[in-house]
């Protein structure tokens, strides 16, 4: 498989993982009490929101990616 059908398949699937949950799910952890050994942490989630309009650019650009390197393997085998 082509270096940019792979760079394309992997910007589809962020794309598509962009439009289903509407941005970037993570969890940052926070120190609360910091006393000698003793520490309380607090797990918190955030999200990073993403607009669907930039979600679907990079899932389309990612399909331009995957029809332009299987044009271009499919070029190196007639050659």
């Amino acid at each position: 498989m082509n270096r940019l059908a792979i760079i394309g398949i992997v910007l589809i699937v962020l794309g598509a993982i962009g439009l289903i949950y509407g941005g970037i799910i993570y969890t940052s952890k926070t120190n609360v009490i910091n006393i000698g050994d003793f520490k309380i942490e607090a797990y918190e989630k955030q999200h990073l929101p993403l607009s669907p309009i930039v979600s679907g650019a990079v899932a389309s650009i990612g399909v331009a990616l995957v029809i332009v390197g299987r044009g271009k393997r499919k070029s190196g085998k007639d050659s």
